[in-house]
């Protein structure tokens, strides 16, 4: 089967293929070995990545402290 690439790169996957994946919405796109590998992925809210963090101790004043540290070290 093949996919074409448009110039806007984008791809239309073959209906066989998509079938075979239910519900999937989103993939997960990586490059190996000269490959591109399309792995489908579930994409969570916002709202259960801040109760994790919550449930870490993890406040959203560290995030700032930590994305300020980050941006400093270039």
């Amino acid at each position: 089967m093949l996919a074409k690439l448009t110039s806007k790169n984008q791809l239309t996957l073959p209906k066989a293929v998509v079938g075979q994946f239910p519900g999937a919405r989103y993939f997960e796109v990586r490059a190996e070995k000269g490959r591109i590998v399309l792995v489908p992925a579930k994409v969570t809210s916002l709202e259960g990545v801040w109760h994790k963090m919550e449930s870490l101790g993890i406040s959203e004043k560290d995030i700032e402290g930590a994305v300020r540290w980050a941006r400093k070290r270039k």
